[in-house]
């Protein structure tokens, strides 16, 4: 008898397991979702539904300005770690097999393997004694922070996308006598362009929803939207508090999504 391809669906148990992963994932987010539409002062009383919170929040003039921080910090840390994963996937794959480039990939990917409160520790006390020297106490410490921990998640799709990229009208193109810069910007930017939009979109969405890196690194006056939200919770939690957190989830998911529809495989 011919064997038959595996179906992890057929393993006993499979079916309830799915469900049992993807119940306890969303119907927290479902619970925050509904609870910012209470119309009630009081967290544990539903008294209807009501944006009147998602209005307050948007007339918060703190929430506003860690926004705006949060936006900042995620598209700046967002464009230089594409920036530099878009040239490190170009190194370790337009390029024939060399010594170290395991160690390349280890050191572009540690970022993933190390505890984030490791890597934010360190960077504090790096960062305590240039502040103590320059007494600088700007956002570039959180956009250096941020660009150095986004750019593995930046760097897979890319690399992902170039590995899968058929060399053909590359090499059509230096038959043509085409310079190796006029190649890349003719024929392989626009077909890494799906690939480069979506590493930015991961490395955005990253940034923006990052907690520790930023608890640990922020000055005074320097609150993004994940430690304004961690100091009220520590505080009181009411349903504006729910209602910027949904804001913040669907924009989260709206991202994660637009980036899964670029880099799906289509036929």
């Amino acid at each position: 008898m011919a064997d038959r391809k595996f179906d992890i669906r057929r393993l006993p148990g499979a079916g309830p397991l799915a469900i049992l992963c993807f119940v306890l994932l969303y119907i927290p987010m479902a619970v925050l979702v509904v609870n910012s539409l209470n119309a009630g002062e009081q967290v544990s009383v539903w008294e209807g539904v009501s944006l009147r919170w998602y209005a307050a929040a948007l007339q918060n003039e703190s929430f506003l300005n860690a926004a705006t921080n949060s936006l900042i910090l995620a598209t700046t840390a967002g464009l230089i770690a594409t920036a530099c994963a878009t040239l490190a996937a170009l190194a370790t794959t337009r390029t024939r097999d060399f010594r170290g480039e395991g160690t390349v990939n280890l050191i572009l990917n540690q970022p993933l393997m190390v505890p984030e409160i490791v890597l934010a520790i360190a960077l504090l006390i790096i960062f305590a004694q240039i502040k103590q020297a320059t007494g600088y106490t700007g956002l570039t410490y959180l956009i250096v922070a941020h660009s150095t921990f986004c750019i593995p998640f930046a760097y897979m799709p890319i690399r992902a996308r170039l590995q899968g990229m058929d060399l053909t009208l590359e090499t059509a193109a230096a038959d043509l006598y085409a310079g190796r810069f006029y190649t890349f910007r003719k024929v392989t930017l626009p077909l890494l362009a799906p690939a480069i939009l979506a590493g930015f979109m991961l490395a955005f969405v990253v940034s923006l929803d990052n907690v520790v890196m930023s608890e640990f690194l922020k000055s005074p006056g320097q609150d993004t939207l994940p430690t304004y939200l961690l100091g009220h919770l520590r505080r009181n939690l009411t349903s504006e508090i729910y209602a910027i957190s949904a804001l913040l989830l669907l924009i989260s998911v709206l991202i994660v999504a637009s980036s899964w529809l670029l880099t799906r495989k289509r036929n």
